[in-house]
């Protein structure tokens, strides 16, 4: 690489930076002069020293330097961000606050030119009065054109703050009090200005006071024409310019329908054809194919993830900025980023999340979560004649001795460092050993067993009086390994396990029916357990799918189980959220 691409490399690199800290300087100036507009619910002349501090910060060499610097960074790097864009189709949000930025011009260029604008250039003292008298009194639509102006530039920078924070961890437990603050502000300062507007009404009955103000403000009468003729080319000059950007999208795209294409497919067989140089996550929305991407395409949250099946030999290497983010949640080789992976021939890709993926699944994760092959011990527990039990009772007892049942299961799961999986009708199915490693993992899953015999025996007795029989429950429990990941669609999706060692454990506590034992468990997971179960009769039972029989332990009853007081280490380690109660009544 020449050092010329170099440094244009670099520079596209360091524009969204740029293009973050000049926006946080701006958002910053009309934070302070939304909150001197506020003091005026205090009064008058807290607003006037109010704008004297907010003038004293901002009209001095480095504010304005800050100011006026971060505006033009801030404008340059925007419209460069369009430019650089190969279609105009994006997220509705991102579409609404590019949208405000740009008609943000449009509405302060007579508010902008009539303060800092005639304060330099007529030596114009452009005091709290003087805006309140210009907006309230003298030209009251520039007030409410203004106070239109106020909710766009603020809508503008919190859309662009909820852009960038909504990637960070903890954004969802302040989301609501930060949304409270940001509506709050506003409303404070256009309350603050209607009071100050009100004040200023009473106060010019006096002839004195607005003849003094005059004074001060000291405006000549050609002021005006050079403020609407100066806001006036402002506003053809920002027109103009996306104007231009509007045709340079325009020739581009002619001009690439003659160049060369790539094509891109996709899973269920639809492929788009776009010019070379178009990002796939571009592709993506020009052929109208759902894609996530929470950041918008700026390489940040890697929601838009897709794997190359084929073509990733002739695609360029990722930048170093996309490899820390694939690196940040530990991707695989054929992963890339579809917002920065740009095609020179044809390519197959599968995105690797759902469309409606949100900022929790750009954060980094457990390997687990994204499906691996693990040695896990699995459980499967299920009740006993239960379906007998349904016939004779309302549906809602029913309910409610399911959700009791739910409840004391999943309580023994977890204490015993299990994992709850999920719940088929009135089974239950629970992973141990994900993290800590399966030995441990077996130990913990026979603690469970012992766990939800014992929960069951309780059970039994709170509802002794509305049972014609106890419950029983059979449980199965097999260890090997297993494909963990986190899978389902879109709601439904939870961390669970699939492979022959599931359907092992699953046929185990259907054993338990035939044999009258409570529990039948592998001889593997004894094995893995270091226990003696020596007591116990053992057999070799043939499970389908498998050529050779399996060796069991079958336990009578799980209570009996004698278990190393060691056993339970951990036991949180695979843990799940706790299980939610069931509602307190009576059957």
């Amino acid at each position: 690489m020449t050092r010329r691409r170099r440094y244009w490399v670099q520079l596209w690199r360091w524009l969204p930076r740029a293009r973050l800290i000049s926006g946080l300087i701006l958002l910053a100036f009309v934070l302070l002069h939304l909150l001197n507009h506020a003091l005026g619910l205090v009064s008058l002349n807290a607003a006037e020293v109010g704008r004297e501090w907010f003038l004293a910060l901002w009209r001095n060499p480095v504010g304005s330097t800050a100011l006026y610097g971060g505006l033009f960074v801030h404008v340059l790097a925007a419209f460069v961000a369009l430019f650089r864009r190969r279609t105009l189709r994006m997220a509705v949000g991102e579409g609404v606050q590019i949208t405000l930025g740009l008609v943000i011009p449009l509405l302060i260029a007579v508010h902008v030119v009539a303060t800092r604008g005639v304060h330099e250039v007529y030596g114009v003292q452009d005091t709290y009065a003087f805006v309140v008298l210009s907006l309230w009194v003298w030209e009251p639509w520039q007030g409410l054109l203004q106070a239109i102006a106020l909710l766009v530039v603020w809508g503008h920078g919190i859309l662009g703050l909820h852009f960038w924070w909504r990637l960070k961890p903890n954004y969802p437990r302040w989301r609501t009090t930060l949304f409270v603050c940001a509506l709050l502000v506003p409303a404070a300062s256009l309350a603050g200005f209607a009071s100050a507007g009100q004040q200023v009404a009473l106060l010019m009955r006096d002839g004195h006071w607005l003849a003094r103000q005059l004074e001060i403000i000291n405006m000549p009468q050609d002021a005006v024409a050079w403020v609407y003729s100066t806001a006036g080319n402002v506003r053809w000059s920002v027109l103009i310019a996306v104007g231009l950007l509007l045709s340079v999208h325009l020739l581009r795209w002619l001009w690439r329908r003659r160049g060369q294409r790539v094509a891109i497919t996709y899973p269920d067989g639809r492929s788009v054809t776009v010019p070379t140089g178009t990002t796939v996550l571009e592709a993506s929305r020009i052929g109208d194919i759902p894609h996530a991407s929470v950041c918008g395409g700026r390489g940040r949250c890697s929601t838009c993830r897709v794997r190359l099946v084929s073509g990733a030999e002739q695609v360029s290497p990722p930048s170093r900025e996309e490899l820390q983010v694939l690196r940040r949640v530990r991707a695989a080789d054929s992963v890339r980023l579809a917002c920065q992976l740009r095609p020179t021939a044809d390519v197959a890709v599968v995105p690797l999340l759902e469309p409606t993926a949100g900022p929790r699944d750009g954060f980094r994760q457990p390997a687990y979560l994204q499906g691996s092959e693990r040695e896990i011990a699995v459980l499967f527990a299920d009740l006993r004649a239960f379906t007998k039990f349904s016939e004779s009772k309302l549906p809602f007892d029913v309910v409610f001795a399911l959700n009791q049942y739910f409840r004391v299961m999943g309580e023994a799961v977890e204490k015993s460092g299990g994992r709850l999986d999920k719940f088929i009708g009135d089974g239950v199915m629970a992973l141990f050993g994900i993290q800590r490693g399966v030995d441990l993992g077996c130990q913990n899953a026979l603690r469970a067993a012992q766990e939800m015999s014992l929960a069951l025996e309780r059970l039994n007795q709170q509802l002794a009086q509305d049972l014609e029989q106890p419950f029983r429950m059979g449980i199965g429990i097999h260890a090997g390994p297993a494909i963990v990941g986190e899978m389902g669609y879109r709601h439904a999706v939870s961390v669970t396990a699939v492979g022959d060692t599931v359907n092992t454990a699953s046929r185990l506590e259907a054993l338990t029916k035939e044999f009258g034992a409570q529990l039948v468990v592998s001889m593997d997971v004894v094995n893995r357990a270091g226990l003696d179960m020596a007591e116990y009769e053992t057999r070799d039972v043939a499970i389908r799918g498998r050529d050779a029989g399996l060796p069991v332990v079958l336990v009578p009853d799980a209570r009996t189980l004698v278990l190393p007081a060691d056993s339970t280490a951990g036991r949180r380690g695979d843990a799940a959220k706790p299980v939610e109660g069931a509602p307190a009544a009576g059957l």
